[in-house]
């Protein structure tokens, strides 16, 4: 049989319960403990075996459960006090009168995946899960986002491991009917389609729409009808191997993604790109700009660069997309027509270095190169995505490539446990979750009595080690594992012992088999019967990955150990669920890489805010959080290019850190009180996260310092029939015309010195303009400590003035230094174009003496 006609039953909800209802349809309820437990009142074992979807939940519970609760007034009473929290968040209209987002304006958010909720499985890791707090934040804070991404019917694989421990995927389809999606409609109430036109046919995609509290989240979908096989599998599922799929990808979110918004009648005024991923993006906008507002190409570029912000996560060259110019051609071809201009030139924008016709285009750089707004995800990770892409700037010192940073931050309110955030209500006050980043309210902390606080953590690491029991009773099960293996299953793990948590994606770098370099002395740790210790395990390789499976492999053979089968487990098909009771119930969160290759490492935040500490090298977010108050480092941030060396010293300081401080401080209770230590970390590890590491600090922070001031400068460069961003050209060409020209002199300094701090001394240098004016450019004085022959250790900056003209471009520019400290100083002189970023920075305008 086959070609079935399907229909869907859903549930008959009664109309007291409507409320209800309506809460299932937007993923508000899942950041909301009362409105989650508004789901899992009616039957917690169920509510646990529908995943935590409420509308799967729904569709199991009878109708006549629904019917009984609407005479239930304790349920309606809990619904109406859920039910009222949400229309104060979500529906009242959110004034923005005096921001520049007042005419309807919005961020677009691209990105490649969302991670909001486990029932919703758009998303691979970290990336994803940062997306998705970030929209969450965004809508607990009334910023105006509008997120853009792809709706993969398959997702991300879902991981099992073989008798011998190596992975292995599948990769279900996700049920569209039981999750919150519907179809984008247009101000006529027209279903949204989107084609993308290729030399071969063309991709058609629909848009669905995920409401994430005040946000509306658009993902395109190429699962139709119309579709032949090959263009139905570009949303299959999430980071395909297949190259040609990825760049499919990359292109329909980017292209499609911004043409959806169009059709929707949404003209972002800001456009965020997430990763280089959504690169393509920009190309559809810049076009659209053109068409919308009757401007010539290189106008319009001056408007999208300087109302762009571009996000970088990826520490690591190999880890940014490259494609063959001829496999990305075909995409672009369309765009001749609409830019004027070949399609070799837009390919060269993505291209590093000098144009060429056959190097790949990088969708780093052509992010970066479209973006005036361009950041890592910690302090670290900036300085080191500013020293690998220096090149793009050439002539620019490192610390002056225009990529600053925003830490990441996690949503806290989605993170927090259950007893934290009943200590949180009764301790912090109302409203503490939008409140958090108030240092009065996060010191309440101190004043949680250490009894209640250790009692609340005891109960998060309890349902830990139950939720750890259960999956591994599935685990096993599943290999048809004997009866007595499955009654030792039943008592894995202690209540009362030291709890240390590892998951991650098990990459190489990030080191999960470091704490294996000594086999001995790591079994030594587990078996030790004054001070014992468990470790749990989790997380995932990509498919294409071995060497990250040999790593999941190793380790469970380790832990097969007749010894250590009690004390060392490794969690299958790690995901939001397990990773929430993680970071809820561990005691230790640990976390190894090699340094600087860990971007930020948002899972230890969701740790400490929920008191669990870290023991961490000095990478990512750690850099910025740590203190002795708050945890401990695995070494003092070295870095070294011997990765063997590297492993064998650093598994060293950690087994001795593990031994000397971190484990006697756990058990250090004195007749048999408190491990009172070990409780005030806690409430500092907390109090650091809170303030200091939350989704909203980091929205706050991408609000003040990018949305913002992109979001004004748009509507000045386009006031006035674009007067503004005609200046820029014009002057644009002036630079390019005249650059070139431009000679500057050795600089003088009027004294020889020696000098002594306090002293000072002026510099002249001789510098003819050509053609252009001195209110056009900057001549600067660069100076600092000498680091080598030709390179300081910091460059600092003064601006020098006009002392004398020759009236035929030739002037005599002067400063005056104050030497301030002790030490060996250098110093040079440049020229650079007067402007803002964009103009600053345009590679080539820089002239040095």
């Amino acid at each position: 049989m086959s070609y079935f006609q399907t229909f869907q039953v859903f549930p008959n909800i009664p109309e007291p319960l409507s409320a209800t209802l309506k809460l299932t349809r937007n993923l508000w309820w899942c950041w909301h403990l009362d409105a989650i437990e508004l789901f899992r009142r009616l039957d917690p074992k169920m509510w646990k075996q529908s995943g935590q979807n409420p509308i799967l939940f729904a569709s199991m519970l009878t109708q006549k459960d629904l019917e009984d609760l609407t005479d239930d007034d304790s349920f309606l009473a809990h619904q109406k006090r859920v039910w009222e929290l949400y229309e104060k968040q979500v529906v009242e209209p959110v004034d923005y009168s005096d921001t520049p987002f007042v005419k309807h304006g919005t961020i677009a958010y691209f990105s490649m995946e969302f991670g909001i909720h486990e029932s919703l499985p758009l998303f691979a890791g970290g990336l994803g899960v940062l997306a998705g707090d970030h929209l969450k934040a965004a809508s607990d804070m009334g910023i105006p986002i509008t997120g853009v991404g792809l709706f993969y019917r398959r997702g991300y694989f879902h991981q099992y491991l073989n008798g011998d421990g190596w992975q292995q995927e599948e990769y279900p389809e996700t049920d569209i009917y039981h999750i919150p999606v519907k179809r984008a409609k247009d101000a006529s109430g027209n279903e949204v389609f989107v084609k993308i036109e290729l030399p071969m046919g063309e991709i058609l995609a629909m848009v669905w729409v995920i409401k994430v509290g005040r946000i509306s989240l658009f993902l395109l979908d190429t699962n139709l009808p119309e579709n032949p096989p090959e263009i139905r599998n570009i949303t299959s599922s999430l980071y395909s191997s297949d190259p040609k799929i990825r760049l499919a990808q990359e292109v329909l979110l980017g292209i499609g993604g911004m043409r959806a918004l169009d059709r929707l009648g949404i003209r972002p005024v800001v456009c965020h790109m997430n990763e280089g991923h959504c690169a393509f993006a920009n190309l559809e906008r810049l076009a659209l700009m053109m068409e919308q507002n009757n401007l010539d190409l290189k106008v319009a570029q001056e408007i999208i660069t300087r109302t762009t912000v571009f996000t970088t996560h990826t520490p690591v060259s190999a880890g940014h997309d490259e494609f063959p110019v001829d496999m990305v051609r075909p995409y672009l071809l369309s765009f001749e027509k609409r830019f004027g201009v070949t399609v070799d030139e837009i390919l060269s924008w993505g291209q590093s270095g000098a144009p060429s016709t056959t190097g790949p285009l990088s969708m780093f750089v052509l992010a970066l190169r479209m973006a005036q707004y361009c950041n890592g995800v910690s302090e670290l990770h900036g300085r080191v995505a500013r020293r690998m892409w220096a090149h793009v700037w050439p002539g620019h010192p490192e610390e002056e490539v225009p990529i600053s940073h925003v830490t990441n931050g996690v949503h806290i309110s989605s993170w927090i446990s259950i007893e934290n955030s009943m200590l949180f209500n009764r301790y912090l006050g109302p409203e503490w979750e939008l409140k958090h980043r108030e240092e009065e309210i996060v010191n309440r902390i101190d004043g949680i009595y250490n009894e209640e606080l250790w009692r609340a953590h005891e109960l998060s690491r309890s349902r830990l080690i139950r939720t750890c029991r259960t999956i591994m009773g599935k685990q096993y099960k599943r290999r048809n594992a004997s009866k007595s293996m499955m009654s030792e299953v039943e008592s894995v793990l202690d209540h009362d012992v030291l709890t240390i948590a590892f998951a991650r994606r098990f990459a190489t770098y990030k080191r999960a088999n470091l704490l294996l370099h000594d086999p001995k002395r790591f079994e030594g740790i587990l078996t030790s019967t004054k001070y014992p210790v468990q470790f749990i395990f989790s997380g995932k390789a990509h498919p294409m990955d071995n060497e990250g499976k040999e790593l999941i492999r190793r380790l469970i053979h380790f832990a097969r150990n007749a010894n250590l089968r009690h004390r060392l487990i490794f969690l299958e098909d790690y995901n939001i669920d397990i990773g929430r009771h993680l970071v809820q119930g561990a005691d230790i969160w640990l976390n190894n890489p090699r340094r600087p290759f860990e971007a930020c490492g948002t899972s230890g935040i969701k740790a400490a805010v929920n008191g669990v500490l870290n023991v961490s090298i000095l990478d990512g977010w750690w850099c910025e959080g740590y203190s002795e108050e708050v945890g401990w480092r695995i070494g003092n941030g070295e870095e070294n290019d011997d990765h063997q060396y590297q492993d064998s010293i650093e598994s060293q300081a950690l087994y001795n850190l593990l031994e000397n401080e971190v484990i006697p401080c756990f058990y250090d209770r004195k007749e048999g009180n408190l491990p009172e230590r070990w409780l005030q970390k806690m409430k500092a590890s907390m109090k650091m996260a809170m303030s200091s590491f939350s989704a909203m600090k980091m929205v706050d922070q991408y609000n003040e310092s990018f949305y913002l001031p992109a979001a004004a400068r748009m509507h000045e460069l386009l006031k006035d029939d674009a007067a503004e961003a005609k200046r820029l050209n014009i002057l644009q060409k002036r630079l390019r015309s005249n650059w070139g020209d431009i000679r500057i002199g050795r600089p003088v300094r009027n004294q020889d010195g020696p000098f002594r701090v306090g002293n000072t001394f002026t510099i002249t240098v001789e510098v003819n303009l050509g053609k252009l004016f001195p209110e056009e450019v900057d001549v600067e004085l660069y100076y600092g400590n000498v680091k080598t022959i030709d390179s300081l250790t910091k460059g600092y900056v003064e601006t020098m003035h006009v002392k004398e003209s020759d009236g035929s471009g030739g002037f005599l520019y002067e400063c005056t230094l104050s030497c301030q400290k002790a030490g060996r100083y250098g110093f040079t002189a440049r020229v650079v174009p007067k402007g803002d970023a964009v103009i600053r920075f345009t590679p080539g305008n820089i002239t040095w003496a």
